[in-house]
C-alpha cells in the first residue's frame, strides 16, 4: 500500500512516440548546443519544438533563428542529479533570480532534489544565498564520514552501504523550509527508485525530508529509505535529468540545470570499474538526448551544463567556490543567448 503523495511515472500521451518525428535541429545528431552571440560553443544548449500548428515531422529549432511563442504557459526548472557537482547549480539559480525568471514548478533528483527543496521553499535571492551557504560550508565529513575501517574495504563488508544517513540527513533538514512537500511556496516533485521493481517513483506529497533522502540515496554509499512498505534509492539511477516529467506535468518552457557537459564524451577507462560507471553514465545521457530530441510542439528547452566529466571523487567538496562560478557564468551565457533570440 502506497502512502498519499506517491505517483508511479507514465508515458508521455501518444504512446510516447516522439512528436516530432525524433528530428532536431542538428540533423537529429546529439544536441549541439549552437553557438554564444561572439561566435564561441554556447555552455548548454536551446531546444523548441514545432510551432503547435505544425504537424509531427516538424524540426527543433534554435531560437536564434525564431521567434518565442506568444502563449509562454507554464514554467519548470529541472534540477539533475550530480553528487557534490551540485553546486554549479547554485550559480545558476543566482542568475535565474537575478533576472526575474521564476518557476511555477520545480523537479529534482539527487544532489538536484535538495536544490529544488531548497528553491522551492524560499524562491528568492535571499533563499539561494543561503543555498550558496549551504554548499560553501559542506565538508566529506558532513555526508560520507570515514570510519575506523579505510572505506575501500568497507565496500566489501556485510553492510547495506559504506556511510551511514546521518549526515545526510542533518544537511537535509538543514536546508528545508517546510516539513510536507505540499508546503513549498513552488510545487516541488522528487523522484526515487523502487527497491521492488525497480520503477521510478515520484513523490509531490507527505514528508519531505524522507522522499529527499530517498531521491538522494546513492546506491552502496548511502542506505536505502523506507517510505510505506518499500524502499528506495537514488532517483538517478532511473533519470538523472527529469526533463520528461516537466513535460508530462505541463511545462511549456523548461529550464534545466545539469551538474555536468550537456555533450558527453566517454573517457578511455583502464578498470573494470570504470567501464561500468562509463556505460551508467552513456545510459543517462542516451535517456537525456532522446527526450531533447521529441520534444512536443510548442515547448521549449533551456539547458545549462558545466564542463568535467563525472569523477569518482563522489565525496570531494573542493571544487564548490569553482563551480557555484561556472554554474553562474554558463547560465549568463546560455540566458544571453536565449534573450536575444526572443525579441
Amino acid at each position: 500500500m502506497r502512502e498519499p503523495g506517491i505517483h508511479e511515472a507514465v508515458g508521455r500521451p501518444g504512446g510516447g512516440q516522439a512528436s516530432n518525428g525524433g528530428q532536431a535541429s542538428n540533423g537529429g545528431q546529439e544536441p549541439g548546443g549552437g553557438q554564444e552571440p561572439g561566435g564561441g560553443q554556447l555552455p548548454g544548449g536551446i531546444f523548441r519544438g514545432p510551432e503547435p500548428h505544425l504537424r509531427p515531422r516538424g524540426r527543433l529549432l534554435h531560437p536564434l533563428r525564431r521567434k518565442r511563442s506568444a502563449d509562454d504557459g507554464p514554467t519548470a526548472f529541472v534540477f539533475a542529479g550530480g553528487g557534490s557537482r551540485g553546486a554549479a547549480q547554485v550559480g545558476m539559480l543566482e542568475v535565474l533570480v537575478e533576472r526575474g525568471i521564476t518557476a511555477d514548478a520545480v523537479y529534482g533528483v539527487s544532489a538536484g532534489a535538495m536544490n529544488a527543496a531548497a528553491y522551492a521553499g524560499s524562491p528568492d535571492a535571499a533563499g539561494v544565498e543561503y543555498l550558496a551557504s549551504v554548499w560553501r560550508s559542506l565538508r566529506r565529513e558532513d555526508i560520507f564520514p570515514r570510519g575506523r575501517i579505510a572505506t575501500p574495504w568497507r565496500f566489501f563488508q556485510q553492510r547495506e552501504s559504506v556511510h551511514p544517513a546521518d549526515g545526510l540527513r542533518r544537511v537535509v533538514e538543514g536546508g528545508l523550509a517546510f516539513e510536507l512537500i505540499e508546503d513549498a511556496r513552488v510545487h516541488l516533485e522528487v523522484v526515487a527508485t523502487s527497491l521492488v521493481d525497480g520503477r521510478m517513483q515520484w513523490f509531490d506529497s507527505g514528508p519531505a525530508l524522507t522522499r529527499i533522502m530517498a531521491s538522494a540515496a546513492l546506491p552502496a554509499l548511502l542506505p536505502p529509505v523506507s517510505i510505506g512498505e518499500e524502499r528506495f534509492i537514488d532517483g538517478g539511477v532511473v533519470d538523472n535529468v527529469p526533463l520528461d516529467r516537466a513535460l508530462e506535468r505541463g511545462a511549456r518552457r523548461v529550464f534545466v540545470l545539469l551538474c555536468g557537459p550537456l555533450r558527453y564524451h566517454p573517457a578511455p577507462y583502464r578498470r573494470p570499474v570504470e567501464a561500468i560507471l562509463t556505460a551508467f553514465f552513456i545510459a543517462l545521457h542516451a535517456s537525456f538526448t532522446r527526450v531533447l530530441a521529441s520534444l512536443p510542439p510548442g515547448v521549449e528547452v533551456i539547458v545549462v551544463d558545466v564542463d568535467g566529466q563525472p569523477g569518482s571523487g563522489y565525496d570531494d567538496f573542493s571544487g564548490t567556490e569553482d563551480l557555484i562560478r561556472a554554474g553562474r557564468k554558463n547560465a549568463e551565457a546560455v540566458l544571453d543567448a536565449w534573450a536575444s533570440g526572443s525579441n
